[in-house]
């Protein structure tokens, strides 16, 4: 099993080089997202997790130097576990250093790509709720493992290990990332044939999963900066953010 913070530290390693020479041009952080943009003009997202506003007022301390940053110092955050804040800005930046062949720009409904039959069982780790009745509709059995209470009913323990042991088709959020839960997910579970990491966070480079169980990804592309990170500065969430994105599916 990899160790937590597997994934984010090969991403560091993976995106680093990337990241020389490379400065902030603006940084916004909502009540949502994080949103990066760089001098090169691409810009990248990430969530925020909900137990943030929970943190002390000291928790960005460089607020207000952000602006005209070296990129290379900030994608060191990515290796900063104890602040999923700082996990937050690093993995946005990082999503905006990601330079994708241009045949992966696809914009297809993320559960065409997984063939779900009727009888399938389908753990989904965090609540996608566009595609609750998309993969319901295939006939396939739905078992959703959620953190907040108020989103859905929440499974025990052992119904959550049970779901993962036993599904075929695994949906994780890549906020497992940003909360350290991803590498843990993983362990649990057993042989499904797919295993999809998903959400706008979802950094989009197959080489930091090579040799695990992970072999799709499902993120998402800024196509415009400006009203992107607009609407996270007044708050706003992937409802709102959707129609600035191309969300794009890729295999490992």
């Amino acid at each position: 099993m990899p160790e937590t913070g597997f994934f984010l530290n090969r991403l560091y390693a993976q995106m680093e080089p990337s990241a020389k020479n490379r400065r902030v041009v603006d940084l916004r952080l909502g009540l949502s997202y994080v949103g990066v943009k760089l001098d090169s003009g691409t810009t990248g997202i990430a969530a925020v997790l909900p137990d943030i506003s929970h943190r002390g007022c000291t928790d960005l301390k460089e607020a207000g130097t952000y602006t005209g940053a070296e990129a290379q110092h900030l994608i060191k955050y990515l290796l900063e576990s104890k602040s999923s804040l700082r996990l937050s800005i690093g993995l946005a930046l990082a999503n905006a250093l990601v330079k994708l062949p241009v045949d992966t720009h696809e914009d297809r409904e993320a559960t065409t790509y997984f063939n779900l039959k009727p009888g399938e069982k389908v753990a989904m780790v965090g609540l996608f709720a566009p595609l609750v009745e998309r993969i319901r509709a295939t006939g396939a059995n739905l078992t959703i493992i959620e953190k907040n209470p108020a989103r859905i009913d929440l499974l025990s323990d052992e119904e959550k290990k049970q779901a993962l042991k036993e599904c075929d088709v695994a949906i994780i959020t890549a906020t497992t990332l940003l909360n350290n839960t991803c590498e843990e997910t993983l362990a649990m579970l057993g042989r499904p044939r797919i295993v999809a990491l998903m959400g706008p966070s979802t950094p989009l480079v197959p080489e930091i999963f090579s040799g695990t169980q992970v072999n799709h990804l499902g993120g998402a592309i800024v196509t415009n900066a400006q009203r992107v990170l607009q609407i996270i500065s007044e708050g706003g969430g992937t409802p709102a953010l959707r129609p600035y994105l191309r969300f794009v599916n890729m295999k490992c």
